[in-house]
C-alpha cells in the first residue's frame, strides 16, 4: 500500500513535469541543423519522452550518433525557455502535501532542471534532488537512487518507492531494491509496448492519496 512506503523517489520530466510539445519541436530542430539530419515527428516524439527505452540504442538504431545528439541537445537547449515551456501535470500537485521524506531523481541536467523547479515554485516539494552525471552514473543502475536514498539517510531496510514514467525508471528501482511504480503518460499503442513495475498507474494524485492523510 502506498501509506507503507518510509520514503519516497520521483523522476521529473513525464512523471511530474512536460513540455511544451512546440519548444520540443524547436529543440529538435536545432540539433538537427547542428548535425545536418531531419528527425521525423515520430522520431521526436520517441527521443524526447524515451517511448523506445534506451535512448542511446534507439539512437544507434536509426544509426545516429548518441553522443553527436547529445553534445547538440546540451548546446542548444536554453534553460530560461525550458523553464518557461515547462509545466506540471495537474496531478502531481498531491506531491506538496506528502509527508514522507522525498528526493527527486531524474536525468535531466542540473542546469536544466533547476530552473524548471524554480519557475513552477516546487525546489522544496524535495528532501534532495539528484541530477544524474556520468559521476553518478544513470538508471537503470540503481547507484542514482542509492546516492539520494544515502542523502535523505534512510535506513537500508527501509521501504521505500521509485515512481516513473519509463523501463529504466521501473528497472532502477528494481535494482536498487525499491518498489517501481510506473506513470504511463502515453498509450501504450503509442509506445509501442508495455513497462512492467509493481504498479503501474495513470495519476500521482491516486498514488499519494493514502500517503498524504
Amino acid at each position: 500500500m502506498a501509506d507503507g512506503y518510509e520514503f519516497w523517489l520521483f523522476d521529473l520530466d513525464g512523471t511530474l513535469v512536460d513540455v511544451e510539445w512546440s519548444y520540443a519541436r524547436e529543440v529538435f530542430d536545432d540539433v538537427g541543423s547542428r548535425l545536418g539530419v531531419e528527425f521525423s515527428e515520430r522520431e521526436m516524439e520517441v527521443l524526447w519522452h524515451g517511448l523506445g527505452g534506451s535512448r542511446d540504442a534507439q539512437l544507434a538504431a536509426w544509426g545516429y550518433d548518441a553522443d553527436a545528439f547529445w553534445t547538440a541537445l546540451d548546446a542548444v537547449e536554453d534553460p530560461v525557455a525550458r523553464a518557461e515551456a515547462t509545466y506540471l501535470h495537474e496531478d502531481a500537485a498531491a506531491l506538496a502535501d506528502l509527508n514522507r521524506p522525498t528526493g527527486l531523481v531524474t536525468h535531466c541536467a542540473e542546469f536544466l532542471a533547476e530552473p524548471v523547479l524554480d519557475h513552477l515554485d516546487i525546489a522544496d516539494w524535495f528532501d534532495t534532488r539528484l541530477c544524474c552525471s556520468p559521476e553518478t552514473g544513470y538508471k537503470p543502475s540503481a547507484r542514482p537512487l542509492e546516492l539520494a536514498m544515502a542523502e535523505l539517510g534512510v535506513e537500508s531496510d527501509a521501504r521505500g518507492v521509485y515512481v516513473g514514467d519509463g523501463q529504466s525508471d521501473v528497472e532502477a528501482a528494481a535494482n536498487a531494491g525499491l518498489d517501481g511504480v510506473h506513470v504511463e503518460r502515453h498509450d501504450p499503442g503509442v509506445r509501442g509496448r508495455c513497462v512492467l513495475g509493481d504498479r503501474r498507474i495513470e495519476r500521482v494524485d491516486a498514488l499519494l492519496q493514502d500517503a498524504a492523510e
